[in-house]
């Protein structure tokens, strides 16, 4: 699995989790994780800056398109 598809799916997954966590948990603040997260893939989106992506390509995760 490349990085750009382990940053896609470890950002849906924490996004899907957290929203599901403010609406049958209660828990409110998980939505701010959800904001978080957005906000950060919308930088990324513009500036090409990923902090996940800097950590998977230190690990050897093999590079994508994206985040070369």
């Amino acid at each position: 699995m490349s990085i750009d598809r382990v940053v896609m799916a470890f950002a849906g997954t924490v996004i899907l989790v957290t929203v599901a966590a403010a609406l049958f948990a209660g828990v409110q603040w998980a939505l701010w994780i959800t904001g978080f997260v957005g906000l950060n893939m919308l930088q990324a989106a513009f500036t090409g800056f990923c902090p996940l992506a800097i950590i998977l390509k230190k690990m050897g995760v093999k590079p994508g398109v994206a985040f070369s």
